[in-house]
């Protein structure tokens, strides 16, 4: 369940209150488990639970590729469905206290930006990639076909969007979540659940702005071009820049800013 409707009071100057149905976007904790061990809560929105999970690990380097994991799956004992259980394959072992030492999840560790910078480089590298290309016009379409994709936010105006496109265009996944960090996590986790990774070759677009955490996890998926409607960080146009990604902001009807990796976008010269 996406959005809860809930009864409120409407008014506009010049009118008289009036109470009406309003839908919200629903917020509740997932706790994430690994072999019944957790390991993390995050406050989300309800669906994709799985894609969420696998993401999360898969971004924090706790799993490498689809094969480690065995089995994603509510558990049986939380009948709210609000903890969800990763069995890994029986080959797989992780270090679950290095998540908890973990810089990656806060661009607030303490740690100046380069040390957080080659932290997530220990795990993912650079993206060299230049097969990914596209045109600046094409670029500027993405937002309004993300917006038109967006059906909870629509009802709601209360969550955010990760979207993955083609070069060409093309729509691959689009998810919604109140916090925009697991709305990446749901697509990258869609991505490695379904063997579509490294995701090189694609575009991902984000609704609102770009952090370091965004960053950070469209680098494991090996993401080249990643696009905010609107700004990044210093941090993230700093790791954007030293990680080989393209990096694009401010995304307008006829304008935008790139930050990092301009020889991946075609612009028209008159």
């Amino acid at each position: 369940m996406s959005a809860s409707k809930k009864q409120v009071v409407r008014w506009r100057t010049g009118a008289k209150p009036q109470r009406a149905r309003d839908e919200l976007a629903v917020e509740e904790p997932l706790e994430i488990r690994v072999d019944t061990r957790p390991v993390s809560v995050t406050m989300r929105t309800p669906g994709n639970d799985d894609e969420l999970a696998a993401g999360f690990l898969f971004t924090e380097a706790l799993v490498k590729q689809r094969a480690d994991i065995a089995k994603i799956r509510p558990s049986a004992r939380n009948q709210n469905k609000n903890v969800i259980d990763v069995f890994l394959s029986p080959d797989v072992t992780v270090d679950l206290e290095r998540l908890k030492r973990s810089v990656f999840v806060s661009s607030s560790c303490g740690l100046c930006g380069k040390a957080s910078i080659e932290m997530v480089h220990q795990h993912f590298k650079a993206v060299r990639s230049q097969r990914a290309k596209i045109t600046g016009e094409l670029l500027l379409t993405l937002p309004s076909k993300m917006r038109a994709a967006q059906q909870t936010f629509e009802r709601t105006g209360g969550l955010h969007a990760a979207a993955l496109f083609t070069t060409e265009g093309e729509l691959i996944v689009i998810r919604e979540d109140i916090g925009r960090h697991n709305a990446v996590d749901k697509v990258i986790g869609f991505g490695l659940l379904n063997d579509l990774l490294p995701f090189d070759q694609h575009v991902l677009v984000v609704s609102g702005r770009a952090s370091f955490e965004i960053l950070q996890k469209a680098i494991a998926g090996r993401v080249s071009i990643v696009c905010a409607v609107s700004a990044p960080s210093s941090l993230a146009v700093e790791f954007a820049r030293e990680s080989g990604i393209t990096l694009v902001g401010f995304m307008r009807e006829d304008r935008l800013n790139v930050y990092s990796g301009e020889k991946r976008i075609n612009f028209t010269r008159e």
